[in-house]
């Protein structure tokens, strides 16, 4: 593989780990949602929504494309903010990490913007640039990326058709609800959920564009009404989708720095060769 196809890759590499927090199959069998259930639901999505920030530990499986682990912090309070560290355990992306010479990766959320720095090897191909922008309004479904805070979570699991409570449950040191249900997006349109319209709609269009037809989402609440455990598992154009993830100490500080000018290319330049340096492929 030439040094130009190599990259190509690389960069469509990252923007699938970008997009695998951003969506998430069983049958099922829809019914009103209980008024108790739905309230409880919304209890957990205002109180994880109003803590602003919290620690993230999540594995994450895309068909023979990929399986990660991650963990980092995670800031929703005034736009977008976070800073996690990737670690690549599976599929063909793993294979392609491993000719740049690491498994691993840091990554950077900014409000207007998604980084991944590289390493040397990638960097040697880029002009010596080792971090990658994403704008979220210039790479196409990117944006949902915005849409990976715990909360959201919650108002997905809101929509599902056989919502139920499971029981109660111990996660770790923690005492929690365990809620489940299936989120079927054909039915969205058609029956009442626990959302809004404007949610209902926003939500189909999330789904769709992401290819997924049917997700299963289970999750894990506390005391307070705070997301403990999230599970989510579907169907995507790219293959089987699963992501497991655990949040703790929320309120925790989140301080992110944009990455420095002079070691940054452009996702959208790099693609079309204009900040790499000849590779001769």
């Amino acid at each position: 593989m030439t040094g130009s196809g190599l990259r190509r890759r690389v960069l469509g590499v990252l923007v699938a780990a970008a997009l695998t927090g951003a969506v998430a199959c069983t049958d099922h069998r829809a019914r009103p949602v209980p008024a108790h259930l739905t309230a409880a639901l919304r209890r957990a999505e205002r109180a994880t929504d109003g803590a602003d920030s919290a620690r993230v530990r999540s594995t994450t499986s895309l068909g023979t494309q990929m399986s990660l682990r991650a963990d980092g912090t995670l800031g929703w309070g005034d736009g977008l903010t976070g800073a996690f560290t990737l670690a690549y355990t599976g599929g063909t992306a793993l294979d392609t990490m491993r000719r740049l010479g690491s498994t691993s990766m840091e990554t950077r959320y900014l409000p207007d913007a998604y980084y991944a720095r590289m390493g040397d090897a990638f960097a040697a191909q880029t002009g010596g640039k080792h971090w990658i922008r994403y704008g979220y309004a210039e790479v196409d479904g990117l944006d949902q990326v915005r849409d990976t805070t715990p909360d959201q979570a919650v108002k997905l699991l809101l929509a599902a058709g056989d919502l139920k409570r499971v029981g109660a449950e111990r996660v770790g040191a923690v005492d929690t609800t365990h809620y489940a249900g299936t989120v079927a997006v054909a039915d969205l349109a058609e029956r009442h959920t626990g959302l809004a319209t404007r949610e209902r709609d926003a939500l189909r269009e999330q789904l769709t564009r992401a290819g997924v037809t049917k997700e299963r989402v289970e999750i894990w609440v506390d005391g307070r009404d705070l997301l403990v455990k999230k599970v989510e598992k579907g169907e995507t154009a790219s293959g089987a989708y699963s992501q497991t993830a655990h949040y703790s100490d929320y309120g925790v500080k989140v301080s992110v720095a944009r990455p420095p000018a002079g070691d940054t290319g452009d996702f959208k330049d790099l693609t079309t060769g204009r900040s790499a340096a000849p590779d001769g492929g």
